[in-house]
């Protein structure tokens, strides 16, 4: 099956999630700054998103990309896989994986393709750490036997120098993104026809930067959206109680 003839679902777009995002997002970004990390999407052509980490499993990434249906498993050439994209200062934050370049490296990933281009909207509000950048189709090797799509746009998310840092106490890895990252890579490995590759394997070998600032939160995940307004009941509190906010701490 290749992504052109997946067939479109309907739709329900997160708006809720977008906005509780943009809440924390950082705010004082100029409009040029925005212009620069999010290209304007142009809508006479197909667009293609490469996803990794907790985008590489179905359910994570509808949350966001509704219109998306299946994601099928490719390797990238020239870019490194590591725990490298520190979030919003605000409350009990993390390290979540990032994108850097490096030319003798490459990673396994997702590619899904976006129907409805109004997911751009909440896909870039949730990678508000990060870049959205175009990628060359020559980079692409696909794993389930398909060619790789050179009909249109093909869009990666690569953290912003600024929110490159690796996990610490303060931001470690947390066990429920790493559970949703493991779980794409297990579905996508369902896919995979190369004979040559351990896909899930491959997930973790090709991911650098593991540490031992490692939170095992599945009983009370780190994932905020969650709940409803708990990003701006957060960003409240940090701004009005911060002495208070600051001292509250994990049970």
């Amino acid at each position: 099956m290749t992504l052109v003839s997946i067939a479109r679902h309907g739709r329900l777009i997160p708006f809720a999630l977008a906005l509780l995002i943009l809440a924390i997002a950082p705010h004082q970004a100029s409009a040029q700054d925005a212009a620069n990390c999010y290209p304007e999407v142009d809508p006479s052509r197909i667009h293609y998103v490469v996803g990794f980490g907790s985008l590489m499993e179905t359910q994570s990434r509808q949350r966001t990309w509704p219109s998306t249906d299946i994601s099928l498993p490719i390797i990238v050439e020239g870019f490194e896989h590591r725990w490298s994209g520190r979030g919003t200062p605000i409350g009990f934050s993390t390290t979540m994986l990032g994108i850097t370049d490096r030319e003798d490296a490459h990673i396994v990933a997702a590619l899904f393709r976006v129907f409805d281009l109004a997911d751009f909207t909440a896909g870039d509000a949730r990678e508000f750490a990060y870049c959205r950048i175009e990628l060359d189709p020559g980079r692409i090797t696909m794993l389930d036997g398909s060619n790789t799509p050179t009909d249109g746009s093909i869009w990666l998310y690569q953290v912003r120098p600024e929110h490159r840092h690796p996990p610490s106490a303060d931001y470690p890895i947390i066990q429920s993104y790493v559970d949703i990252f493991l779980n794409g890579c297990m579905e996508l490995a369902e896919l995979v026809t190369a004979q040559d590759v351990d896909f899930v394997a491959d997930c973790i070998n090709t991911t650098s930067d593991w540490s031992t600032h490692w939170v095992n939160d599945r009983l009370h995940p780190r994932r905020p959206y969650l709940i409803p307004n708990a990003l701006r009941i957060d960003e409240l509190l940090h701004r009005m109680l911060p002495e208070e906010f600051a001292a509250i701490r994990l049970e």
